[in-house]
């Protein structure tokens, strides 16, 4: 495995709300910036997707807010796996987003899939992409995750 990813960022005058505070939903945008940044360094960003017709989708993202974020304040956001299906289909990832090196100002945590965009349904990664998310570091918490069975029709 590889080193923990850090994304830098600034907080920019549009990432606030009218109260002078980061909208909730700029969390979100950076935990996606920094998959997606990790994985276009790898070669398997957004073109290698479209080729490939295949992209993610989200089932559910939550975020903790733990300290205030002030415009201008220098942060990063690191990327780390919480949980992968054996199959590496289904993953949940939790980001960090720090300022300095230490303070953790808030975390975004993410569960997902692969989805093939011309099925519609969610498969197994190429291997170049399954590599790709398994340099991730990975949380302490780290657990595999099972697949609910689905009832027959």
């Amino acid at each position: 495995m590889t080193d923990a990813f850090r994304q830098p960022l600034i907080v920019r005058w549009s990432d606030l709300d009218p109260n002078g505070h980061v909208r909730h939903s700029v969390y979100y945008d950076w935990g996606a910036l920094a998959r997606i940044s990790y994985l276009a360094r790898h070669g398997v960003g957004l073109a290698w997707m479209s080729k490939h017709a295949l992209g993610p989708v989200l089932f559910r993202e939550e975020a903790r807010f733990l300290r205030e974020v002030r415009m201008g304040d220098e942060l990063s956001v690191d990327f780390q796996v919480a949980g992968l299906s054996e199959d590496g289909r289904k993953w949940r990832i939790r980001h960090a987003i720090k300022r300095g090196h230490d303070e953790t100002v808030a975390t975004v945590e993410v569960d997902g899939a692969w989805l093939d965009l011309q099925a519609r349904k969610i498969r197994v990664p190429p291997d170049e992409l399954a590599a790709a998310l398994g340099e991730v570091p990975r949380t302490e918490d780290f657990s595999i995750l099972v697949s609910a069975s689905r009832p027959k029709a």
